[in-house]
């Protein structure tokens, strides 16, 4: 399933195929972002969310069909998974992760985190986490309430704007003295609605947030 894309990657698809990847989330961001690396040919991913799929997730998510609302995200994912590898080690973690839980999460070694979730306390310490541990990140900011998807880029926290979630993340990186580059991927966006309880969302911005950090994994990989 990898012929195509080692067409791009050469010698270095030795490289993508020995790798675990733990995804944090999967929502709108990180069913993107993970299905993508899974279709890159990886051995190994570890998948957290405690999810059920609502019918309010179909506008975005892509794991989201009226077949299957109700069932568990981990589940619905690992099936859709096999499916188009079935060689592909799946770890299932169904669990609401806070920060005292991100230790947790790596009893198995892992090479990248996608981070998609929505806490950010949960985003703080696993920042602390990975860099501690010398585990490459990479962390998805906010996607809701923005209709460009061009505007969305990989870089480092400190240029990030505009994104308040980014910003309380700046300021725990500054307050924690850590030093090394953090890469997101973020908008440059304004939000589009203004004083809204929920959070408008579409099917492009998410999606291409998600691929981004496939994105950085690859070419990671074979800079």
């Amino acid at each position: 399933m990898t012929e195509r894309l080692e067409l791009l990657v050469n010698d270095k698809i030795n490289d993508i195929k020995k790798l675990h990847v733990l995804v944090l989330g999967l929502g709108g961001v990180g069913g993107y972002a993970l299905e993508s690396i899974a279709r890159c040919g990886i051995k190994e991913v570890t998948i957290v969310d405690n999810d059920v799929i609502d019918i309010t997730n179909l506008n975005r998510q892509m794991i989201a069909l009226r077949s299957n609302i109700g069932l568990n995200k981990t589940d619905a994912f690992e099936k859709r998974l096999k499916d188009i590898n079935p060689d592909l080690i799946i770890h299932k973690i169904n669990k609401y992760i806070t920060d005292k839980d991100i230790p947790s999460l790596f009893v198995n070694p892992i090479d990248y985190v996608i981070d998609c979730c929505d806490s950010i306390n949960t985003k703080a310490a696993l920042i602390s986490y990975c860099v501690n541990n010398h585990i490459k990140l990479i962390s998805s900011m906010g996607t809701g309430n923005k209709m460009h998807p061009e505007r969305l880029k990989v870089m480092k926290l400190r240029d990030t704007n505009y994104d308040p979630i980014a910003k309380r993340l700046r300021k725990y990186v500054k307050d924690n003295n850590i030093k090394e580059d953090i890469y997101v991927v973020c908008s440059d966006e304004e939000s589009v609605v203004k004083d809204t309880k929920v959070i408008p969302s579409n099917s492009f911005v998410p999606a291409t947030a998600g691929l981004l950090c496939t994105s950085y994994i690859i070419n990671d990989i074979v800079k």
